[in-house]
Parts: structure tokens; sequence; C-alpha cells
């Protein structure tokens, strides 16, 4: 992001970083905030002191106003992640990202193909945080259906244990730390130990799985988005267990789920690893 010459679209200066309206303070907070990524999620005093090049004391001040005015949250072990409220200023702009822009036309097209519900999300802390959702012609959205801008739980939903299967194992682990596993329907898992199991056979498989663990008659597939060499999000199948059960969903969908996110991955300029020039 620029922080010099004009803005084509408001003709207003924005200044550089010698004028003397240029704020070096906010700088280095916006900084912090930037060292916190989907693969690094939590992150310690020292950590951050490292990434901005700000001794431990410094940073540990602009990381504890932060937290006082609601951007960074204070977890297990003195770490810090983001909160909430630093989504809530980038969803409007996150509905109107190349990501959602991209995804849309294929979730469509895979809702139409399918019948049932398709859904784009990413992983923020805990839940997933959903982008975009088209529900199935064969159930009506209800008042308790998540909708853009929603978050669920990322440990029972299928596009939840998706993003967390991708995260480094020292992210994935300080998130799952922070968990609190409670049982929503008798098929939920409860025990991380289990969900640490489940997430690395996922990472293996690549597709994910909700047999009715939020929602007691809701089962889901999900599988992977990439941007560029990173998942960055995911998308979803789901629906009723009265319309299909989640075996057939497993064995007919999944080849359509999986060519639809590898669409919307070479959208966004993923290449696989034998396609790459280096």
């Amino acid at each position: 992001m620029s922080r010099m010459g004009r803005d084509p679209d408001t003709e207003r200066y924005t200044p550089s970083l010698s004028h003397p309206r240029y704020s070096a303070s906010l700088e280095r907070a916006l900084e912090i905030l930037d060292c916190f990524t989907p693969q690094r999620p939590v992150l310690g005093i020292a950590d951050v002191a490292q990434k901005v090049g700000m001794t431990p004391s410094t940073t540990h001040r602009y990381m504890s106003t932060l937290a006082v005015h609601g951007y960074l949250a204070q977890g297990p072990g003195r770490k810090y992640r983001l909160t909430l409220a630093v989504t809530g200023l980038g969803l409007s702009a996150l509905a109107s990202t190349s990501l959602a822009e991209h995804a849309r036309p294929h979730l469509q097209d895979l809702r139409r193909h399918t019948t049932y519900t398709t859904s784009l999300a990413v992983l923020d802390g805990p839940t997933t945080l959903y982008l975009d959702r088209h529900p199935g012609h064969r159930r009506r959205t209800g008042p308790l259906d998540p909708r853009p801008g929603s978050r669920l739980p990322a440990y029972c939903t299928a596009m939840g244990k998706t993003l967390l299967a991708s995260l480094p194992g020292y992210a994935q682990g300080a998130l799952i730390s922070e968990m609190q596993l409670q049982r929503r329907t008798t098929n939920t898992i409860t025990s991380k130990t289990a969900l640490r199991a489940e997430l690395k056979l996922l990472a293996q498989e690549g597709l994910a799985i909700n047999d009715q663990e939020h929602t007691t008659g809701i089962c889901a597939i999900a599988a992977p988005i990439c941007e560029h060499t990173e998942v960055t999000a995911a998308i979803s199948i789901s629906a009723p267990v009265t319309a299909i059960t989640l075996e057939d969903m497993v064995e007919y969908l999944t080849p359509h789920l999986l060519a639809t996110a590898s669409r919307v991955s070479s959208r966004l300029g993923y290449r696989r690893a034998d396609e790459r020039i280096e």
C-alpha cells in the first residue's frame, strides 16, 4: 500500500513519510497488527519485537495499548492474537475482495449442480468467518443459518477444520490450546487430542467432513482454497441428512467440490508444485 502520491479516486493528497501530518506511532501500531497472519495467528511480544525491529519494552507498550482498545487479546502463555474488532474493520472490504468476487460464480455453479448449500469462509482466530453463502434449493434458509459475516467455531465445522489443518504445527497448537471444545451435538469432538488426530489425517487427505458436529441433522464436506502458495480460505457443501447421507455426499459430491476449489484457487494465482517455474 503506497503512502505517497495522489489517490486517483478522490484526488486527496497522501502525505509522505516526511510530511508533518504523517504519524510514525500509528505506523508502528499498524506494523504490529500486520505481524499476525493466518499462518501465525498467535504471537508473543518477543516475536513481534523481532519482526518490527523495536525493543521488547516498546513493543509491549504498543501491544498493551492495542489490547486496551480491543484490537488484540492476550491468551495462555502471555501470547497475543487479533480480536474480532480487527475483522469488523475489514469485513465490508473482504466482501468485495478478489477472493469473494472470484469464488462467487463458482459457488453458485456448485450450488446449481449439487442443489445443496455452498459456502466460503476464512479462519478468524478460533472461528470460521463466512464471506459468502448460497442456500441450497432443497432447504429454506432459517434464522439460525450462517450468513456472510457470521462466525462459527472452527473445531466443529468442515471449513474450520480444513483451515485449522492448513496451519503450521506451532500455530495450530497455540490456537487449539486457547479453544474450549464445547459439546454442541452428540457428535461434537470435545477432546483436543482427538481433534489434533483428525486434523493430521485431514492434512494428508485434503477433505474435511462435518458429521452433524455443529448442528444436529446437518452434514458437510469442505476443501481448501489456495492463493499463490498458501491456504487462505475454504469452501463447503452442506445439506440436511434427510436429503443426502454423509457417505453419499463424500462419494458423489467430493469430485465437484474439489474441482470447484481448484478453479477458484487457479483464479487466485495458485499453481501446483509441478506447474511452477523455478
